[in-house]
């Protein structure tokens, strides 16, 4: 019986630890890249808890070193798409109805583990997997990551709170239901942390999710997928499906079980699934839930009082960390005239001092791009 009220307290930012040469965090830091790049990992599809692989298979490459496999996956075909449905809908009958603090305190245990055993493995699949410095990764796949998991708990506290005021002779009080479904979760390559996410927030609100991961980021993913089981999750709570996002996006989208997409990507892809959605809305059980970010344009806005040489900095780092692969990345930037020149020059100068290479380098500021078609595209700007 719980008879005891639980709050779950303001949380503080994960610390960004700094990763100087011979520190504790480097050392740990530099010993799982050397052993992840010298492994092969075999990744399955994981439906139910279950480890499944169909022998038709991908590879998983270092963005900055092409002829370097770091893993092979299994696809997905129709059939397993289907079985990660129906897993989903038996984890749903226990896990909707679980205690929302047993939640929480399963996804407090996934901060905890990804603060400390998991820091370095999930760092190392990030950098080399999605080619990003160990500043980038730090501040992604460990501190923001870790941070969604501690302030969505702490919010989900806040909305469970939120009850009605009683009336004269009757106490009124809310129940907050999960979705009568599954949430369909596609997630991106340029954040670890907004993959769990988009995961892990449906979750710890009794939902459970199907989950489509890039297949440029899956090497961390499925690292994700072993945190989320050491922590406690229950098996079929999430369903973790490489392969064709057109496939997993069709089958789910027809199933009278969708309850909702959970989605960070392009324009164009999610204006499709908002179509199936909506092509097969008499066959749903529920109204589902569409919720995307697809991006935009940053901008950078200057006052005239502002110090050229912080401004120049910040406009560098905002377009330029992580190749300009982030939502958050500055594409435009408003100026005035008089503070122009020494602002570009500024600019200038950090572009022709930083270095580009492999991850592995740490005085290397600027990595590759995730793929081929990410490059073409790039250039097709310059050109």
């Amino acid at each position: 019986m719980r008879n005891s009220i639980i709050k779950f307290p303001v949380p503080a930012n994960e610390p960004v630890k700094a990763y100087l040469a011979g520190s504790p965090e480097r050392v740990a830091l530099e010993a799982e890249l050397e052993r992840q790049y010298n492994t092969v990992v075999d990744i399955p599809i994981i439906i139910g808890g279950k480890e499944i692989r169909t022998g038709d298979v991908g590879e998983v490459r270092c963005p900055h070193e092409h002829g370097h496999v770091l893993a092979r996956y299994h696809k997905v075909s129709e059939k397993e798409v289907q079985m990660a449905v129906e897993a989903a809908m038996k984890a749903w009958q226990e896990w909707s109805k679980t205690d929302w603090t047993v939640r929480a305190g399963i996804v407090m245990k996934m901060a905890e583990l990804l603060a400390t055993k998991y820091r370095p493995i999930m760092n190392a699949a990030c950098m080399l997997g999605q080619s990003k410095n160990i500043y980038q990764a730090e501040i992604d796949s460990a501190c923001e990551t870790i941070d969604f998991f501690r302030y969505n708990v702490h919010y989900a506290s806040k909305i469970y709170e939120m009850q009605p005021k009683d009336g004269v002779g009757n106490i009124n009080h809310t129940e907050y239901r999960p979705l009568e479904g599954f949430v369909l979760a596609v997630t991106p390559f340029n954040f670890t942390s907004i993959a769990s996410n988009l995961c892990m927030t449906p979750v710890l609100m009794g939902n459970v999710a199907v989950w489509k991961p890039s297949t440029t980021s899956l090497l961390s993913n499925y690292y994700l997928m072993q945190l989320y089981k050491e922590a406690g999750l229950p098996d079929g709570v999430v369903n973790f499906l490489p392969g064709s996002g057109a496939l997993i996006g069709k089958v789910c989208t027809q199933s009278k079980y969708f309850a909702g997409i959970h989605f960070t990507g392009s324009t164009a892809t999610f204006k499709s699934l908002w179509q199936q959605a909506c092509s097969n809305l008499d066959n749903y059980i529920s109204y589902p839930r569409l919720v995307g970010e697809t991006g935009g344009k940053d901008f950078i806005f200057v006052h005239h009082s502002a110090d050229p040489k912080a401004v120049a900095t910040a406009a560098f780092c905002g377009a330029y960390e992580f190749q300009g692969q982030k939502c958050s990345a500055a594409s435009r930037m408003y100026i005035p005239k008089s503070l122009w020149p020494e602002v570009l020059e500024g600019i200038k100068r950090m572009a022709a001092e930083v270095k580009m290479g492999d991850v592995r380098d740490a005085s290397n500021f600027i990595n590759a791009v995730i793929d081929e078609a990410s490059f073409d595209k790039c250039k097709s700007y310059i050109d």
